[in-house]
């Protein structure tokens, strides 16, 4: 039977240089601004407004709600702007975070570890992603504990959600799908009902 693990580890560090090189840039374009935009700058906010789930528009989700991270870094910071220090850099697209508090275009997220910070939006998907939790995990065919099992899933694996129904979430990991029992995963809620 196959065994999927995690490809890499979730990398936590502080600011590196090419984050504050990055960091320079974006900051360096809006203070010269006035550039005639191009079809690049277009498809970035076209991004953020439908980042985190939205449409950009004056809609409120719900909080707190479980989205994904849209980026292979993203800043968590301790607050909600840019003038806030970097508590930690997390370089792990796809990983599933809580959003606990929202400010302006900014959102106070907590990983599976309880490790919380603020992230701009456009750093968010609203495309959901689950953590496999506890000991190494049987992926099954069809929901239920006598249905053929597929793959062996260990802690930390992250795969992508496509619906829950009840005790069991069907996911897609490594091109593997099947289910899960809900209580095995971190990204989804006790009672919640999802479809993508």
């Amino acid at each position: 039977m196959l065994i999927l693990s995690r490809s890499s580890e979730t990398v936590r560090s502080n600011m590196t240089k090419t984050t504050k090189t990055i960091l320079f840039a974006l900051l360096a374009a809006l203070f010269w601004g006035g550039a005639p935009a191009r079809a690049s700058d277009t498809n970035v906010a076209e991004a953020i407004a439908t980042a985190d789930g939205g449409s950009g528009g004056t809609e409120s989700l719900p909080v707190p709600r479980y989205v994904s991270l849209a980026t292979g870094e993203v800043n968590l910071r301790t607050g909600p702007g840019m003038r806030y220090p970097v508590k930690l850099v997390v370089r792990k697209s796809g990983l599933p975070v809580e959003v606990v508090r929202e400010f302006d275009v900014w959102r106070q997220v907590r990983d599976i570890d309880g490790d919380e910070g603020w992230v701009h939006k456009s750093m968010l998907s609203g495309r959901r992603s689950v953590v496999v939790k506890g000991q190494v995990q049987t992926l099954m065919r069809k929901p239920g504990n006598e249905a053929k099992p597929v793959a062996k899933l260990e802690p930390g694996v992250i795969a992508r959600l496509q619906t829950c129904s009840g005790a069991w979430c069907q996911i897609n990991v490594g091109g593997y799908g099947g289910w899960l029992k809900k209580e095995t995963i971190w990204g989804v809620y006790p009672d919640e009902a999802f479809k993508e």
